[in-house]
């Protein structure tokens, strides 16, 4: 039976710490192995890259996710007892819930609302000398997410909302007092929920019965009995907070549209499907989540190689996304590389792989698509702007990563 490599560091915590998102793919390359073994916070685990990995890692017989959250991502980004650590049966369940939230109605009612913020944000953006992009449109999708998952976001709120939103993904990580404030966000946004929730249940707040707040004060578990009330709070946010977290693809779509001048024209110009095409592979090309863990439920070998019961295992999206066996020339920004992709679910991975009904794959993927396509479609025809002189390179120390200045524009203007 041949041996997974081993790293050869005692610990590699401060290592992935300091290159989150090209930790694993370096070190595959390294070993020449698309797998290899080292310690993470001295506790021993199989770091994994590539499709047959990523094929492997969601087979649900082999790996289990309760319990495999560290509690800082918890405390943070994930809260607890959410469907990202749910198994089996409990897992798909609540999948459904999720996924009857993502029809295609309820899509486009996602993508209208956000068409129309960026109408009335543009016109603040006109009197404004700088604006940072991250930033207004974190406040945007807020409102915008808000409104169409039925919780109510009075205008004075809107500040204080979006920033507790943005503090548990964006500073979930960040090894500074800013943690903290992600942790304390997480609270407040829990009590906030869970208040709505109440009201819900009580009658005294009606949203739309096919709105996020709706399905999922209401839904029951296999017991037949509705999610506690900080389940179903933790639950809701989690429909809220990826949502605004799209602000991340938007900035690095900015970015591409300022890289590549090609690809504003096809989109200004309307060149059919192009929007798909470009919307993907800002997905594909730019970092959003670095990697995913799980847990291995019983002892199996896999081409040869032994994982033990108990240990832990990550996988590698963003080193997936641009693997060198799947796509040609992974490190340039080709959107009509999509034109001939195949629809697997496990090369393509940017927000998990697999099935979005049984796998811990992303049910917000759609979502994601159509609001980057229409900040795409705006930023090419809708308005024009300047970009000045800035730090465009990426933090990919950052979690997530982003430009580092955020992505600044100025002379905002509507189209003519």
């Amino acid at each position: 039976m041949p041996h997974i490599p081993h790293d050869t560091s005692l610990d590699s915590t401060l290592a992935l710490v300091g290159d989150p998102y090209r930790f694993i793919s370096r070190r595959c390359k390294h070993y020449q192995s698309n797998l290899f073994q080292t310690r993470l916070g001295l506790r021993k685990i199989i770091c994994m890259t590539g499709p047959e990995a990523a094929a492997l890692f969601y087979d649900e017989d082999r790996f289990v996710r309760r319990g495999v959250a560290p509690g800082w991502l918890k405390k943070t980004l994930f809260g607890k007892g959410g469907v990202q650590g749910l198994d089996g049966e409990a897992h798909r369940h609540r999948k459904q819930m999720f996924m009857s939230l993502m029809g295609p109605e309820r899509v486009e009612r996602l993508r209208a609302m956000t068409a129309e913020r960026w109408q009335v944000y543009v016109q603040t953006w006109s009197g404004m000398d700088r604006v940072v992009l991250y930033d207004e449109v974190n406040e945007l999708l807020t409102t915008a997410v808000c409104e169409w998952a039925g919780v109510p976001l009075a205008e004075p709120e809107v500040g204080r909302r979006t920033e507790e939103l943005m503090a548990m993904f964006d500073r979930a990580a960040a090894l500074s007092p800013a943690h903290l404030w992600s942790r304390l966000a997480r609270r407040r946004a829990e009590r906030w929920i869970g208040n709505l929730i109440e009201e819900v249940r009580a009658g005294r707040l009606k949203p739309p019965e096919e709105s996020a707040a709706w399905v999922i004060a209401m839904h029951r578990d296999l017991k037949g009995d509705l999610l506690d009330r900080h389940t179903a709070a933790v639950e809701l946010i989690n429909v809220l907070r990826p949502t605004v977290a799209v602000s991340v693809f938007i900035v690095f779509a900015a970015m591409a549209l300022h890289h590549y001048p090609r690809c504003r024209e096809k989109l200004a110009a309307g060149e059919p499907g192009f929007s798909d095409l470009f919307a993907q592979e800002v997905r594909r090309f730019y970092p959003f989540f670095p990697a995913v863990m799980a847990r291995v439920r019983q002892d199996f070998e896999w081409k040869g190689y032994r994982f033990p019961e108990g240990w832990l295992v990550a996988l590698d999206l963003y080193g997936t996304n641009h693997d060198l066996q799947t796509w040609d020339a992974p490190d340039e920004f080709r959107p009509e590389r999509f034109r001939h992709w195949d629809g697997n679910p496990f090369n393509f991975i940017p927000q998990g792989g697999g099935d979005h009904y049984v796998n811990h794959r992303c049910p917000g993927e759609w979502n994601a698509m159509e609001l980057v396509k229409v900040a795409a479609g705006f930023l090419a025809k809708s308005v024009t702007y300047d970009v000045p002189e800035q730090d465009l390179s990426i933090d990919y120390a950052r979690l997530p990563a982003l430009p580092r200045s955020r992505f600044v524009i100025c002379n905002v203007k509507e189209s003519e």
